[in-house]
């Protein structure tokens, strides 16, 4: 059995990468979630380990420290990050996992994880993707021109990514990226190591 892949799905905001990530777990059941690690309390419902790592800022200042997380980063006074130890865990029993997350966090696991697979998701266009948000009804003008701006800077880093999506209409969307996935499992090289292995 070979190593899953670290498919790490990211864009602007707005872009709609949760629901595309939604409907990629419902479509691949084998793929795992990567959940990450926070000092937020727990909200009603959620548990530890399915929903975050639940960690006290001691607990995940030491995992700063350590080198144990892909990325982090500290938001209204809460850290958030992704613990390297599930990731390659879940990666050496053989199974997929996807990384939804913001682009400067995807930069910084490319960072730490190259032979992770980076996939940029894009708005069809950059008028869309203000309609988008817009149409969240929970920004005012000086946000929402902040994010735009911020969006228009992180298009700017597609580069540093493997494939670019365009977010058009979710079932196709997935459906590129579910080819994506299949593709990657077909590559030479990682096949070559495995045969070799055997």
């Amino acid at each position: 059995m070979g190593k899953g892949l670290l498919i790490v799905l990211s864009g602007p905001s707005g872009v709609g990468k949760g629901t595309v990530c939604n409907e990629l777990r419902r479509r691949l059941p084998d793929l795992v979630y990567s959940v990450s690690a926070t000092t937020r309390n727990p909200r009603l419902g959620e548990e530890n380990g399915v929903n975050y790592f639940f960690k006290s800022r001691e607990q995940f200042e030491e995992m700063i420290a350590n080198d144990q997380l892909l990325e982090f980063a500290e938001y209204v006074g809460n850290y958030y990050g992704t613990p390297r130890d599930f990731v390659e865990a879940t990666l050496q029993s053989g199974k997929d996992i996807i990384l939804e997350i913001e682009v400067q966090g995807a930069l910084k696991v490319k960072s730490k994880f190259p032979e992770g697979i980076f996939v940029f998701l894009l708005p069809p266009s950059l008028d869309e993707l203000k309609g988008r948000i817009v149409g969240r009804g929970t920004e005012n003008q000086a946000t929402i021109d902040h994010r735009m701006s911020v969006a228009a800077d992180e298009i700017g880093l597609m580069e540093n990514y493997d494939y670019a999506v365009v977010n058009d209409e979710i079932d196709q969307a997935c459906h590129r990226i579910q080819s994506i996935i299949v593709a990657e499992h077909c590559k030479i090289r990682p096949k070559c190591e495995e045969i070799a292995a055997r």
